[in-house]
């Protein structure tokens, strides 16, 4: 796409005008260098959502945001129930992919001397890497009760605390899942699959609190300068990924039959209305409720692990929350409330002050948006805005963003060099794969602190707390 028709409306905002066969707007929000460093096709990708029937009041993308299948990764789009249209690429592959932090007792102090034991017992308890599996089995009827229950089910089974779900979004389970919709493929690669990191970019990480810039928000969130906290990162494996190769098959050759002309294959879609278009809801939500539970599941193989090493930690929810998820909310439009299927892809829920769907505790301050860094560079904790409603369906990144492909990463890094590298800053990494460690080098990925920076900037979140890594366990 040209860049020439993308104009500069601000420090961190960037509009594509509507012309051609656009509905509505794009809106990028990004810093000038995240928005010059960022590829080409983000704003195509943006440009092409904005095309979509029943799309309402812009087509947008984060300061993370980067190309992705049909909808850039960091995108946001928001359909009329009545004319829009809901899209798997819009959700993604890994759906309801997130993370989940973690507080603990712990300050970086306690677990100095023991940090070699921490990672070793931590990769031992959690399985991660391609193909992995876990220690709970399924059968298909269980399966079904899972996919309906979410970290509901998980809890009832005796993974956790009752207390998680409070902190959990859904509280834990998505309404509206309808495990018939989901394939017996989908249902057989997920049988052994449950309490699993799987590869790529997921990691199960322990942190420590490096700084904290909202003292207010960070106190309701329970954490403070040299807490030690832990983070989930993965989503619906192998489940997710084969329902969303099966829908965009199915969108793309029904597409016709509902005079969707699209711009590009990849945003292959259907009415929301539609026959498929309401499978995939009740497939999809199947998908979130089951990355749910095996966040869950992995929560309480952590504890079990941690707790045996320090029994001070006591491990509690701060957060959990999705970032590849279609959800029905409430959001002003032309100052009227509309219920809206809103799209985010790579891209965080980030409710502000007063959203009575947050736990009391923070309430008052917003909720807790959880961004994932590199192992190398760290993390940041932030906080919805009041302004991120009207910007963006309250809405903010998601993490750094990659600048480079996983094979051009494995062109610039070695594994073993990596991990070297980090060990010498006092960063241990475990993992089963050298390369899935080169593909997710630091140097691969946007500068977080950059992308965390421009989304306060924007509007879209304010930042609470930035978080350093001391060990990471990655597929």
């Amino acid at each position: 796409m040209d860049r020439k028709l993308v104009k500069q409306r601000g420090d961190t905002t960037w509009l594509i005008e509507r012309s051609g066969k656009m509905r509505v707007d794009g809106v990028i929000y990004a810093s000038a260098d995240l928005m010059a460093g960022m590829d080409d096709k983000v704003a195509e990708q943006v440009r092409n959502v904005a095309t979509l029937p029943g799309i309402v009041k812009g087509s947008f993308a984060m300061p993370d945001a980067h190309w992705g299948y049909g909808f850039a990764i960091g995108g946001v789009a928001a359909f009329d129930p009545e004319e829009g249209v809901i899209s798997a690429g819009g959700v993604g592959f890994d759906i309801s992919c997130g993370v989940r932090t973690l507080r603990t007792a712990l300050v970086a102090d306690d677990i100095a001397h023991m940090k070699g034991d921490i990672a070793e017992a931590l990769f031992e308890c959690i399985p991660a890497g391609v193909g992995s599996t876990g220690k709970v089995r399924l059968q298909k009827t269980g399966l079904d009760d899972l996919l309906a229950g979410g970290a509901v089910w998980a809890v009832d089974e005796g993974y956790g605390l009752r207390e998680d779900l409070r902190f959990t979004e859904e509280d834990g389970r998505m309404a509206g899942a309808d495990p018939s919709q989901v394939s017996d493929h989908a249902k057989e690669r997920q049988k052994n699959e449950m309490g699993t990191l799987g590869s790529g970019n997921h990691y199960l990480e322990v942190q420590q609190v490096l700084e904290v810039y909202d003292a207010a928000a960070a106190e309701a969130f329970g954490i403070h300068e040299g807490d030690i906290l832990i983070s989930i990162h993965c989503g619906s494996r192998g489940l997710g990924h084969q329902i969303g190769t099966e829908f965009l098959k199915r969108m793309v050759q029904t597409a016709p039959q509902y005079g969707l002309e699209l711009p590009d294959r990849e945003l292959a879609c259907s009415p929301i209305k539609s026959p498929v278009g309401q499978s995939y809801l009740g497939a999809m939500r199947s998908g979130i409720n089951c990355a749910l539970a095996n966040r869950q599941i992995l929560t309480h193989l952590l504890r079990e692990a941690f707790e045996t090493l320090h029994r001070k930690a006591d491990i509690r929810l701060l957060y959990d929350v999705s970032h590849n998820t279609c959800k029905v909310e409430e959001h002003a439009v032309d100052g009227r409330s509309k219920r809206l299927f809103v799209h985010r892809k790579g891209a965080t829920r980030a409710w502000g002050p007063g959203h009575p769907g947050l736990p009391k505790e923070y309430r008052a301050v917003g909720q807790p948006v959880l961004i994932g860094g590199t192992m190398g560079t760290g993390s940041f904790i932030l906080a919805g805005s009041e302004t991120s409603e009207a910007l963006a369906f309250s809405s903010a990144c998601h993490g750094a963003g990659r600048n480079m492909s996983r094979r051009e990463a494995t062109k610039h890094w070695r594994g073993r060099d990596v991990v070297k590298s980090l060990e010498h800053k006092g960063i241990l990494i475990r993992s089963r794969s050298m390369r899935g460690i080169a593909e997710e080098a630091p140097g691969a990925y946007k500068d977080v602190a950059a992308v965390a920076e421009a989304t306060e900037n924007a509007g879209l979140a304010r930042r609470v707390a930035r978080l350093a890594p001391l060990i990471c366990v990655k597929g």
